[in-house]
């Protein structure tokens, strides 16, 4: 997590419709967020004409246990294909191969949990640059707790899965028309410093 400079309500066009303000936050995040690399978010690009301001909050998710299960199922149903048509002999020729090919698909997995002065978004290594999806601007954030979301809250997408010494938060915010009522919940490294990034501190 890097320093930032904080945005205040003057920010934005007076009376501007929240829908509006959120489109140009969106592209506000991806310039920002293109402008580091995938695995070095506390150092911009050597590319970059201008110098960005730093990343508010990021955090790597490693692959979910689906994908982890699904790789390992594959792997060794690989494996013993091999043994059957063509012996051990075959399996323990191939197992570096296989055990290579499986490290590059979960490392391919991973993602990157960011929040710039604009937005939040998980984001992924692209051949050129960090692609992000799943974009919430932060103008749509309405509240940020620990734990689950409470009941009185819409359903909440999942962002990312539980990993040893993380914490549970949900976050409720609205939705790209700036009226709908929507949650998300993430497993965060630091949930006051991830809270305090999204403007919306923990009580």
């Amino acid at each position: 997590m890097a320093g930032r400079a904080r945005r205040g309500p003057e920010d934005g066009r007076a009376g501007e419709p929240v829908a509006v303000r959120a489109a140009r936050d969106r592209e506000r995040h991806v310039t920002q967020v293109t402008a580091f690399g995938f695995l070095t978010p506390g150092r911009p690009r050597r590319t970059v004409t201008v110098t960005p301001a730093p990343l508010r909050y990021w955090q790597y998710n490693a692959a979910r246990w689906p994908v982890v299960v699904l790789v390992l199922l594959v792997a060794s149903a690989w494996l013993v294909f091999l043994g059957w048509r063509d012996g051990t002999s075959a399996v323990t020729g191939d197992v570096p191969l296989v055990v290579v090919v499986a490290v590059v698909v979960l490392a391919g997995s991973t993602g990157r949990f960011t929040v710039s002065d604009s937005a939040l978004s998980t984001d992924i290594a692209g051949l050129r640059q960090t692609s992000s999806f799943g974009v919430v601007p932060l103008a749509l954030v309405r509240e940020v707790v620990r734990g689950g979301p409470p009941a009185d809250w819409p359903r909440a997408r999942r962002r990312g899965g539980w990993w040893p010494g993380r914490t549970r938060v949900a976050v409720r915010h609205l939705g790209p028309d700036g009226e709908s009522d929507r949650a998300l919940t993430a497993w965060v490294r630091d949930a006051a410093a991830f809270a305090d990034a999204l403007d919306r501190p923990l009580d």
